[in-house]
């Protein structure tokens, strides 16, 4: 009896994961990644990890599709970004500073363009496997006017690369996990989201430490005179 009952909350779990619609899963995963890619500070990478261990475990739920939309998202978002901070410019940076200031402070825009004059579009590609770059990456790249054909070749092979590798990652672990997933899904769940957070986390406060270790290095400028 004991048994049964402890078994009860993982089948019910499972049961009203399996009445989730797919289409629902892959317009979510879409849509929350393409605007964190737009410069909108979301768990893009938490829904994806999630949603590609539901589809290990949801046979209603196609993980190549998960993985195309959640690369559509994210060089739709990215490209949307890139346009935005194209046209809105310093301006841009200085409103989105003020609306998250934790996101886009002085002290990340500063490492993120540290990123970009080292390594030109590449830090479009690698940026996507870092939480707070893959904010940064389309608006910035527009800021700083990388030329579109630049942006648009690092931002297909970094959205392709990220979004389709973590899917076929997690949805792969999720298979060799499959029988112990069945009874403890709920579990999988929370722990996927609670790597994704910590992860999260520890990039924040190793770019918050680099940050200030640089900006402790370097010589305060000197101030402008004003004009007559």
């Amino acid at each position: 009896m004991q048994g049964r009952e402890s078994e009860e909350p993982a089948l019910h779990v499972q049961e009203w994961l399996d009445t989730v619609p797919a289409v629902a899963v892959y317009a979510l995963v879409g849509i929350v990644i393409g605007l964190e890619s737009l410069g909108i500070p979301l768990p893009g990478e938490i829904i994806l990890v999630s949603a590609a261990l539901m589809s290990s475990q949801h046979a209603g739920i196609d993980p190549v599709i998960l993985g195309a939309c959640a690369s559509v998202g994210a060089i739709v978002g990215d490209s949307i970004g890139y346009a935005i901070g194209r046209k809105g410019g310093r301006p841009l940076l200085a409103w989105l500073g003020k609306k998250f200031p934790k996101h886009f402070s002085e002290g990340h825009i500063a490492t993120a363009e540290r990123s970009f004059e080292k390594w030109g579009m590449w830090a479009v590609f690698f940026g996507r496997f870092v939480a707070l770059l893959r904010i940064f990456a389309g608006p910035l790249a527009g800021v700083l006017r990388m030329p579109y054909w630049k942006f648009l070749i690092a931002n297909v092979l970094g959205g392709i690369v990220w979004a389709g590798g973590t899917t076929a990652v997690i949805y792969y672990v999720g298979i060799v996990a499959e029988s112990w997933l069945k009874r403890f899904s709920w579990l999988g769940l929370v722990a996927a989201v609670l790597v994704g957070l910590t992860s999260m986390l520890v990039l924040k406060r190793k770019a918050k430490n680099a940050t200030a270790q640089k900006q402790a290095a370097e010589p305060e400028p000197e101030p402008v005179p004003a004009a007559d």
